[in-house]
């Protein structure tokens, strides 16, 4: 390992993120890239189907078609976007195949698609069974807050998850993006975002996710962020971009973290019910994370294993 370089790391949003943590931390703590580990990751959460937010098994919009977004990123420089993607699943991946292969930073629906098409990524249907399952209900039994919403807050409306209570207060929500931060033994820095956005959108709705600086940001003078939740408060304050922006004029990851929160409720004032959750990473290695409320949760691989822990700041303490 390089002198003074951090130690290897990774942060990922939710516990869902365990799995892929799991599969991508040897190869990380070994000397493997960190975009490697990032979008492996986030290729764990796409496939699997339990997961309601992301890829395979993500809710799909008011007419019942999923659409996938995602952004890969390690530095201002070196970024990858697609959003409203139909046809094809690991869009991590699509996103990383737009930072390398083309001079663009974002390709967007049909665009994406062929994109994914000319490079020989296989297509495959991305709606399971049992999303359709969910949005059939919802369309059935929200009528009222279908016309009133038309997607935002609709999470409210439907039970998604009969997983056990987290030892850690952990409380899933309908758009629990899967935001990935890592450095490796060289200490490069890399972030990966993916997400199905929000359940029951309007159709043609994009969210934060795949935006450089709000959903996911990462430059190397600064740090690294990712933010999960309601996607439209964190556009309004560009986000993850402020984080990291706080971390290179100086202030600590919790600082940083705190500062996008407390933004948030006070430009947006976010009702009881609406979370948002973000990781700041400095490019020391030291961390922090903090929400809106209870309920969020970070998974960190390290040299002391991996681990599900609770964000050291929550704005409104009360549950």
């Amino acid at each position: 390992m390089p002198k003074n370089s951090p130690n290897p790391l990774m942060l990922a949003t939710w516990s869902f993120s365990t799995r892929g943590c799991n599969l991508a931390w040897p190869n990380l703590s070994s000397g493997g890239g960190a975009l490697d580990a990032v979008c492996a990751v986030a290729r764990e959460a796409e496939s699997d189907p339990e997961v309601d937010s992301v890829g395979f098994g993500g809710l799909p919009d008011v007419i019942g078609r999923i659409s996938l977004d995602a952004c890969v990123m390690m530095s201002p420089e070196r970024c990858g976007s697609v959003c409203a993607v139909t046809r094809h699943l690991h869009v991590a991946d699509l996103a990383r195949l737009v930072m390398e292969r083309t001079s663009h930073v974002m390709l967007v629906g049909e665009g994406a698609d062929s994109f994914a098409d000319a490079l020989g990524m296989p297509q495959m249907e991305l709606l399971s069974a049992d999303a359709r399952q969910a949005w059939e209900r919802w369309r059935s039994g929200a009528t009222t807050t279908r016309q009133t919403d038309q997607g935002v807050d609709s999470g409210k409306i439907f039970s998604q998850s009969s997983s056990a209570p987290s030892p850690i207060g952990e409380k899933h929500i309908p758009h629990d993006t899967i935001g990935v931060l890592a450095i490796d033994t060289h200490g490069v820095m890399a972030g990966a975002c993916s997400t199905s956005g929000m359940p029951f959108k309007l159709a043609g709705r994009v969210g934060d996710s795949p935006i450089p600086g709000h959903g996911i940001y990462v430059d190397p003078e600064g740090g690294g962020a990712v933010a999960t939740g309601m996607g439209e408060f964190v556009m309004g304050v560009s986000g993850s971009f402020l984080a990291v922006e706080c971390m290179r004029r100086g202030s600590t990851p919790l600082e940083a973290v705190q500062e996008v929160l407390q933004r948030i409720e006070r430009r947006h004032k976010p009702l009881a019910h609406q979370q948002v959750g973000i990781i700041a990473l400095a490019t020391d290695g030291k961390w922090s994370a903090g929400a809106l409320c209870p309920g969020f949760a970070v998974t960190i691989a390290d040299e002391s294993g991996i681990r599900c822990v609770a964000p050291e700041f929550v704005l409104r303490q009360e549950s």
